[in-house]
């Protein structure tokens, strides 16, 4: 990564997810911050949607604006507590194994897929395709993070990998239980966030990483995004939600009636990160 000097880190976190962080780009932005410039940028789940839009050159007050915008019919997902159960009975049985725990999950995923309790991944794909920019891949270096849902092996996935753009959002976002697994290489594939929530090192080398992270620490045996960025030499900003941020996202992530007050309160929270931020960005 000689040529990636400065990496911005996306993480998961839904909908609001999405939100939180777009608002808090839009707020860095506006104080002169600007991360869209980064030589690298990673995303897993939500981030990878956030990722995708950025890096193909969308315009962050338009996007802050989408965010500000009505939910109007789409409607709120959330994670039955029926596979709620089984992702704790999944932490328990791995005892610290995290590609076991990735199996197990992704077994979880295939099983509610199975039972009609997801929509089809040709709706998920259509929804995705929706929320990006463009289809294609960008010329810069984005990076999408998947997990194949039978072995657990984490894939990151790029504009080399032969993966439509929209189809390897789709796998980054495909939240087990909730959404379905998505196709990829005659493989189905789950959310990146299940091996970390923001996968952080992937940005290991470069010399100055922010990471933007609505949520830090997974279950069970999945990396935190502290314990992924502690052995870098690089100059590091981790950015999470503060109090009023995490009130604004409430319980549920993927509640659209919660993506308005989510961007807004990342834009708010710009304004006591931006001197943290920049000491790392350009400092």
């Amino acid at each position: 990564m000689s040529d990636q000097r400065r990496a911005l880190v996306l993480g998961g976190g839904g909908i609001t997810g999405i939100a939180w962080e777009i608002g808090l780009l839009a707020g860095l932005a506006e104080r002169g911050v600007d991360l869209t410039d980064a030589d690298l940028v990673v995303g897993t789940s939500a981030g990878s949607v956030v990722g995708a839009q950025l890096t193909s050159g969308a315009d962050l007050e338009t996007l802050y604006g989408r965010q500000l915008e009505p939910p109007a019919a789409e409607r709120a997902a959330r994670m039955r507590r029926s596979a709620l159960a089984s992702l704790g009975w999944a932490v328990l049985r791995s005892r610290g194994d995290d590609a076991a725990f990735r199996r197990r999950v992704g077994a979880l995923a295939l099983r509610a897929e199975a039972a009609g309790l997801t929509p089809s991944e040709q709706e998920r794909l259509d929804v995705i395709g929706s929320r990006l920019v463009s289809r294609e891949w960008p010329a810069r270096a984005l990076t999408v993070t998947a997990v194949d849902a039978a072995t657990g092996e984490f894939r990151a996935l790029d504009r080399d990998s032969g993966v439509p753009l929209v189809t390897a959002v789709a796998a980054s976002c495909a939240v087990p239980g909730v959404y379905p697994p998505v196709t990829v290489d005659g493989r189905r594939y789950v959310d990146g966030g299940m091996r970390s929530a923001a996968n952080a090192d992937l940005a290991t080398g470069c010399e100055r990483v922010v990471v933007l992270a609505p949520i830090v620490r997974g279950v069970g045996p999945m990396a935190s995004v502290d314990a992924q960025v502690s052995g870098m030499v690089a100059r590091v900003a981790v950015v999470s939600p503060d109090g009023a941020g995490r009130r604004a996202i409430g319980r549920n992530v993927l509640d659209p009636a919660a993506r308005r007050p989510s961007a807004e309160a990342g834009r708010a929270q710009a304004v006591s990160v931006a001197e943290q931020v920049a000491a790392a960005w350009t400092g």
